[in-house]
């Protein structure tokens, strides 16, 4: 008989949030993979009710201290659909601008201090700084850029407070978006290097079938508007969204899990489904640069995520300047709304994927009911299956390693489980074979 087997990794610093991963093993046989998440609900859909519509961008904010912008942003598309607001192509430009400094500072920071080291057999990115010091450096650079151009934009970098619906409630100054303009040429050039960089780690050969899902605009890159598409030639009109996917509860998690409402199958959203659903819609740089770096055309390696955050931060960078150099100071920068019932909802683009929130409110203006879908959940019951898919042709290996080839696979989802301390556990139960006749 064998002897029950389990493999626990500590503190890994380079996965947000609390977690766990449990494999149960089967007359030596995989037959079991749950990506347990723990963290108590934060219960932020509750916490909205019976609140002024006015505060639901400041509260989601704070749900992700990464990627608060995506919270704010799909919160108020949602409330403006619920409440008619239709708004001027000033307010949505400048919104645009704001998803680019989001986009810089997430993705500069999952490159270069949380994925990269995976590739290159460090532990964290400090140990990687050593030996790397210019791009851990230029990394921290582009990060910053993307921080001062939330605090020019949002009045602070981190849960930006001029968010408003209708809006902003102050549009910035010419002179104070034009005085960004030099780092961002230089962020421009430093993250086609970035790109370069990343397209020349050694990727693992796992390439599953996937159904990918991303907004996908005729005329631009997706942040915070079009249809949603799926790469088995499916379209999907935001307001449609319930009818396509919905949240299930799993006994393993505290985090629901998202799945197609047609065969609850799992489905994969973030830089690759956008990159493989919209490439022609990339800035003109960031596509020369995809072909020169040979990025298939579909991409269904998952690890190869990192080179679509890089092509990204090219698209974005080259986005933002085209902005900050046209940018004129306009008014109103708030378009102002009537109360009434109604119900609205939306969809955009954060880092990680796409995130859906709907809301209903009163003639008061209040909250009656809220719900948030964030990419993490979007993606959870994937991981699992990518992780169900890779780990029979690992277990023979000793558990440190097919511990650590399951926290690089998690990683190149950059999932975000909550905003708290980095912790992972993976526990694996092997159950002795039984002899025969017994």
């Amino acid at each position: 008989m064998t002897e029950a087997r389990t493999i626990r990794v500590e503190a890994i610093s380079r996965v947000e949030g609390e977690g766990a991963l449990h494999i149960r093993l089967q007359d030596g046989q995989l037959a079991e993979v749950q990506l347990n998440i723990y963290e108590p609900p934060r219960l932020f859909e509750a916490l909205l009710r019976g609140r002024a519509l006015e505060e639901v961008p400041d509260i989601t904010a704070r749900i992700c201290g990464i990627c608060p912008v995506a919270y704010q942003m799909t919160a108020v598309h949602a409330l403006e659909a619920a409440l008619g607001v239709s708004i001027s192509p000033e307010i949505r430009r400048l919104r645009r601008l704001l998803y680019c400094g989001e986009w810089i500072e997430s993705h500069a920071l999952h490159i270069h201090l949380l994925h990269a080291p995976d590739f290159l057999g460090y532990d964290s990115g400090l140990d990687m700084a050593a030996d790397f010091p210019q791009e851990v450096n230029r990394g921290l650079q582009l990060k910053k850029h993307g921080n001062r151009l939330l605090e020019v934009l949002g009045g602070r970098a981190i849960h930006p407070i001029n968010i408003a619906v209708g809006g902003f409630y102050r549009a910035p100054r010419r002179e104070e978006l034009a005085a960004l303009i030099p780092d961002f040429e230089w962020g421009l050039q430093a993250a086609i290097e970035t790109a370069r960089w990343v397209a020349t780690f050694t990727f693992p050969d796992f390439t599953p079938p996937y159904e990918m899902v991303a907004l996908v605009h005729p005329d631009e890159y997706p942040f915070n508007a079009g249809d949603l598409k799926s790469t088995d030639g499916r379209t999907v009109k935001m307001e449609d969204y319930e009818r396509e996917f919905e949240e299930v509860h799993v006994a393993h998690s505290t985090a629901l899990q998202s799945v197609r409402t047609a065969g609850r199958t799992s489905y994969f959203v973030g830089p690759l489904a956008r990159i493989n659903l919209a490439r022609a819609q990339l800035s003109p740089t960031a596509l020369r640069l995809a072909d020169e770096l040979g990025l298939e055309q579909p991409c269904c390696n998952p690890y190869k995520s990192i080179i679509a955050r890089a092509l990204e931060v090219v698209h974005v960078y080259e986005e933002a300047l085209d902005i900050l150099r046209d940018y004129q100071s306009f008014r109103p920068s708030r378009i102002g709304y009537q109360y009434r019932a109604g119900a609205g909802s939306w969809a955009t683009e954060a880092p990680r994927g796409l995130i859906f929130h709907r809301y209903s409110v009163d003639e008061h203006g209040k909250v009656v009911t809220a719900k948030i879908v964030p990419p993490t959940s979007q993606n959870q019951l994937q991981i699992e299956n990518d992780l169900s898919t890779m780990l029979p042709s690992i277990l023979h290996e000793p558990d440190d390693q097919v511990a650590l080839k399951c926290e690089k696979l998690i990683r190149s989802y950059d999932p975000c489980i909550s905003c708290s301390t980095h912790f992972l556990k993976i526990h694996r139960e092997e159950i002795p074979c039984r002899p025969p006749g017994v």
